[in-house]
């Protein structure tokens, strides 16, 4: 099943917690070399998971973390201008109806559906929040997934060539695409919306526009 929490809530989940920073350790310290942190207990972490982002996790039937996304609304700090703003090509996308999805993680458990039902999610977000897109950096290998599940991006800019080329991307989803996203994952619109609704209700406000508690 998707599981919508915030970071202040993670620690009513902790086996999805753990396992989701950790798979995160796994993915982008180990597999893929980047220079992130990872702490004592074997979780990569970054100072954008301290501003009570919303994330997204695909759960498995264990309880453990299959995959994930984090969001954070564009109007705060975030990654893409605070590290990559020379691929907005002089473009200015921070406003309130677009959200920054960062740290779209695959557990080694994942399945060939993961990725479709947490971009599905996404879809999910933006007609539920009446949202105008999110906005992801990504390298050159997610482009074969993205177009596989239907959910290509629009190209705002892009550096380096073959396989360290990293480009930004700007993600809309219309009625068509968010059924065509979520046919290819597997799931029914009315499963998602479910799930969506089972965290937020119906009659949805923006979890970033409320007061703090």
């Amino acid at each position: 099943m998707i599981r919508f929490i915030r970071a202040d809530d993670l620690h009513l989940h902790s086996q999805l917690r753990d396992s989701m920073f950790r798979d995160r350790a796994d993915q982008f310290k180990t597999r893929l070399g980047w220079a992130v942190s990872v702490d004592g207990t074997g979780y990569e972490m970054d100072a954008y998971d301290q501003l009570n982002p919303l994330y997204v996790i695909c759960q498995g039937a264990d309880g453990g973390h299959l995959g994930s996304m984090r969001f954070l609304p564009m109007t705060g700090p975030n990654m893409i201008e605070d590290h990559f703003s020379h691929l907005l090509s002089g473009q200015q996308i921070g406003n309130d109806r677009i959200w920054e999805c960062t740290r779209f993680c695959l557990g080694q458990n994942a399945g060939p559906h993961v990725a479709g039902r947490l971009m599905s999610a996404g879809g999910e977000i933006l007609h539920g929040f009446g949202l105008d897109a999110f906005a992801g950096v990504f390298d050159e290998q997610m482009i074969r997934i993205y177009k596989r599940i239907g959910a290509a991006p629009e190209i705002i800019g892009s550096e380096g060539q073959g396989r360290d080329k990293i480009s930004l991307g700007l993600w809309r989803f219309t009625s068509a695409a968010r059924s065509r996203v979520a046919r290819r994952s597997g799931l029914s619109e009315q499963i998602i919306r479910h799930w969506f609704e089972s965290c937020f209700g119906r009659q949805t406000v923006n979890p970033f526009t409320l007061p703090a508690q």
